[in-house]
């Protein structure tokens, strides 16, 4: 038996996603359909980045082969975590002699249960990724690279209106700029029961973007 594991988080308002909702037709007043109408950045909650992100004329969401997303994970316990912990090459080291070239690799700091996604000391307290241990990655040459928590130091920036060249963006600049696909903010990462697990990340089929929307889950023997 399969046991389907959701890592995926609600797209629901949000202080750094605001989302656009309506309904349109009311059973209440007599229609026969109700249809939900949203809108929201391709880049927020649990979704997948296109190179075109950060890469002038690089693939577009439909360009990426769902094999990229799709196939067996290697799960990088970095549990216990500390606020404010620069993830470094030797951690990873530690942690990560399982990976194999061309996983899916998913990093679970399991962050949400220390700080709520939903307040702002999640990203400005959160772990994050420093340039070697990118380069540590890329070096194992994995399809994709999955993360649980605001994996760039620039991303709390973000909150303050401050924007940084791409070269301190270290994932990106490391990873998606060398062809590795990221995943981002996935949930309920605590889930995942051992080292490796097989991934399903379909972002939505989006022609022209530089990211999209994703439902994560993992597949696991019960």
């Amino acid at each position: 038996m399969t046991r389907i594991i959701d890592l995926s988080m609600p797209i629901e308002d949000h202080f750094r996603w605001p989302v656009e909702r309506r309904v349109n037709g009311s059973h209440a007043q007599g229609d026969v359909f109700e249809a939900t109408w949203v809108g929201w950045t391709v880049h927020g909650f649990t979704h997948m980045d296109a190179a075109r992100h950060c890469v002038p004329g690089g693939p577009t969401t439909e360009q990426i082969p769902l094999e990229r997303t799709v196939g067996e994970a290697a799960v990088i316990d970095l549990t216990p975590i500390e606020p404010n912990e620069a993830i470094t090459a030797p951690r990873l080291a530690a942690a990560a002699g399982h990976v194999r070239e061309g996983d899916i690799v998913v990093m679970r700091s399991c962050w949400e249960q220390q700080r709520s996604p939903r307040t702002p000391e999640f990203w400005t307290d959160a772990p994050y990724m420093t340039r070697e241990a990118s380069e540590w990655l890329l070096e194992r040459r994995p399809r994709a690279v999955a993360f649980d928590f605001p994996q760039d130091y620039t991303i709390r920036l973000l909150l303050k209106g401050e924007r940084r060249p791409l070269a301190e963006n270290v994932t990106h600049d490391v990873l998606l700029r060398n062809g590795v696909t990221l995943i981002e903010y996935l949930s309920n990462t605590a889930a995942l029961t051992g080292p490796r697990t097989f991934l399903c990340c379909l972002p939505l089929k989006i022609p022209g973007a530089d990211g999209a929307p994703a439902r994560v889950i993992a597949l696991e023997d019960a």
